[in-house]
C-alpha cells in the first residue's frame, strides 16, 4: 500500500501520518508547500525507509504512483486563507482536479476533507450532512467556504461520470498539538493569551458557538472514513457546544486564573453557530470522539509551552 498525503506537514495532517506510520500501513508519501505546514511536524519520520517528503504545490499536477489519497492540503485559519484568497481558491478547485486526476489515472480512492464552513451561517443546528448551507458566495471568507463547497462538487462529478471512489468528511473546528500558535484561531488564540498574561479576546457579542474535536479523535475518523465503503459527506467533530465566553471562560479557569477577559469586535461573516450532527458517523464508522475539552485544552497547553519555552509557574 502506498498513501499520498497532501498537506501531511500541517496540523492535522502530520497527526494523520503519525497515525498511518505507527499502523504499518505502508509507504506514506507527503506533499507540501509548507505555507502553513512545517517539516518539523514530521521529523520523527525523515529518513525512514517507508517515508517520502515532497515539497509541492497542489496546485500544479503531481505525477506519484500511490493506492489511496488523503486530501488535506488548504490553508484552514482565516487568518492563512484570507491572506491570499485567490491561493486558497487555486488550492480547493485546481488542486483537487490535479488530486482527482491522479486518482483516476491510478484508480486510487480519494478522501477529501471539507469543512463545516460549507454550511455557512447556517438555519439548521444542529448540522445534518443533508443541509445545503447559506453561504455568502463573495464574502472575504468565501474563497474557503465556496472553494471546499466547489471540490466537493467536483468530487462526486469524478464520482459519478468515472467511477473514482471517493470519501469526504466534513470536519469542525478541531484543536490539538502543533496548531499553529498565532493562527487566530480561538483554541490556539486564547491558550496563547493566558500564558502570556495577554486578555484573552472574545469577538463580539461573545455569544456564537463552536463545538472542538480533539484532533487524535478527528484523524481516527478520517481513517475509517477512508478504510469504510460509505463516499459521504460524514461530519466528523465533537458535538459538544461552547459560546467563546464559555470557552475563555475554560481556559482562564485551566490555564491562567489571573488573566482578564476583554471583548472585540467580530469579523465579517461569523457564523453564530457552528455544532455537528453526528448520527451518520455513529451508524456508518462508528466512530465518536473521546476526548473532552477540559482533557484537550492542558494537553495543547503543554504543547505550547514546550514550544515557546513558557515553564509552568
Amino acid at each position: 500500500m502506498r498513501i499520498l498525503v497532501t498537506g501531511g506537514a500541517g496540523f492535522i495532517g502530520s497527526h494523520l501520518v503519525d497515525k498511518l506510520m505507527d499502523d504499518g500501513e505502508g509507504k506514506v508519501i507527503v506533499a507540501d508547500n509548507y505555507f502553513t505546514g512545517s517539516k518539523d511536524n514530521l521529523k520523527k519520520w525523515i529518513g525512514h525507509p517507508r517515508f517520502e517528503l515532497i515539497r509541492h504545490d497542489i496546485s500544479r499536477p503531481l505525477f506519484v504512483e500511490v493506492d489511496q489519497i488523503y486530501h488535506l492540503a488548504c490553508p484552514a485559519s482565516p487568518i492563512f486563507y484570507k491572506y491570499n484568497s485567490v491561493k486558497t481558491i487555486k488550492t480547493n478547485v485546481m488542486g483537487t482536479l490535479n488530486m482527482l486526476g491522479l486518482a483516476k489515472r491510478l484508480r486510487a480512492r480519494i478522501l477529501f476533507t471539507s469543512t463545516s464552513e460549507v454550511y455557512g451561517d447556517p438555519l439548521e443546528h444542529p448540522q445534518k450532512e443533508t443541509y445545503w448551507g447559506n453561504v455568502n458566495p463573495i464574502g472575504v471568507r468565501s474563497c474557503y467556504d465556496e472553494g471546499k463547497r466547489m471540490a466537493e462538487t467536483l468530487m462526486f462529478d469524478y464520482y459519478r461520470q468515472y467511477g473514482i471512489e471517493i470519501r469526504i468528511a466534513r470536519i469542525f473546528n478541531t484543536y490539538g498539538q502543533r496548531m499553529n500558535i498565532d493562527d487566530g484561531r480561538v483554541g490556539s488564540n486564547f491558550i496563547a493569551q493566558a500564558m502570556r498574561n495577554e486578555p484573552l479576546t472574545v469577538q463580539l457579542p461573545g455569544t456564537q458557538t463552536r463545538s472542538f474535536c480533539y484532533v487524535s479523535d478527528l484523524v481516527d475518523g478520517l481513517n475509517q472514513l477512508m478504510e469504510g465503503t460509505d463516499a459521504g459527506p460524514i461530519n466528523l467533530g465533537n458535538p459538544g457546544e461552547f459560546t467563546m465566553k464559555e470557552l475563555a471562560k475554560a481556559v482562564q479557569e485551566l490555564i491562567n486564573p489571573e488573566v482578564q477577559i476583554s471583548e472585540v469586535e467580530n469579523t465579517p461573516d461569523d457564523p453564530p453557530q457552528r455544532k455537528p450532527d453526528i448520527t451518520k458517523a455513529k451508524e456508518v464508522l462508528g466512530w465518536e470522539p473521546k476526548v473532552n475539552l477540559h482533557e484537550g485544552i492542558p494537553l495543547m497547553e503543554d504543547d505550547f509551552r514546550q514550544r515557546l519555552g513558557v515553564p509552568r509557574t
